[in-house]
């Protein structure tokens, strides 16, 4: 299978500080990956770091062969639109919404390709279809919505567009078991069709036996086995 991202001796931080540490990663079409730690430990500097979102960085990521690493030069942020139209789609931590957005205006947000906004009716319903409760509350105000609904919202939003690459930042964050549940069910239903994705997660549970590998984080660096992570 080829390789939709391959991250190789990557060092980022922000100002003096350091979070990760010469980390080696890779995410195959169609793989599911767990990546797994407790928060503090550098999952979402990684996926921050991919979307040239951190304050420093130093090493390669390619991404469908095609560097985007790289010793950074440009300010945070500056290079993430061009990542994005390579095929990388992110939900961040939390709720990350426009709370004065209704869903409808939120999703296409996320339809950002030129291809994605032709298409966004469709892949709208297609959004709805995996996140049902969200076909009623189409012309609602994001920000009045309960915290399950808005994380359907946040997700939905990076589904607007054909990615190769997801990466899902702490979806069960918040939440409670049931919906939680049902978040990453509506990942899991998503077809691979070639696509990789990248949940991260603190709650190993959730990811068990579902994902093709499960990765541990800790201290910025990859364990590779999640029983050497210590989340005990």
């Amino acid at each position: 299978m080829a390789e939709i991202l391959y991250i190789n001796g990557l060092t980022a931080g922000y100002g003096p500080l350091r979070v990760l540490h010469e980390v080696d990663f890779r995410v195959e079409e169609g793989e599911r990956i767990g990546l797994v730690g407790l928060n503090g430990h550098g999952k979402t500097t990684l996926f921050r770091a991919v979307s040239h979102l951190t304050g420093w960085q130093s090493g390669s990521i390619k991404l469908n062969g095609e560097e985007i690493g790289g010793t950074r030069s440009t300010g945070p942020g500056r290079q993430t639109s061009a990542i994005v139209r390579k095929g990388m789609a992110m939900t961040p931590q939390g709720d990350a919404i426009f709370p004065g957005l209704t869903v409808r205006q939120h999703l296409d947000c996320g339809a950002y390709s030129r291809l994605a906004w032709r298409e966004r009716h469709k892949r709208r319903d297609m959004v709805m279809d995996i996140f049902p409760p969200l076909r009623k509350l189409e012309d609602s105000i994001v920000g009045k919505l309960s915290g399950g609904e808005r994380r359907m919202v946040s997700v939905g939003r990076a589904l607007m567009v054909d990615a190769s690459l997801y990466l899902i930042d702490e979806p069960s964050l918040g939440l409670a078991p049931k919906i939680s549940t049902s978040v990453i069910d509506a990942l899991f239903s998503l077809p691979k069709d070639g696509r990789g994705m990248v949940i991260a997660e603190q709650n190993v549970a959730l990811l068990s036996g579902r994902v093709d590998r499960m990765v541990g984080m800790h201290a910025g660096r990859i364990r590779g086995d999640v029983g050497h992570v210590g989340l005990e």
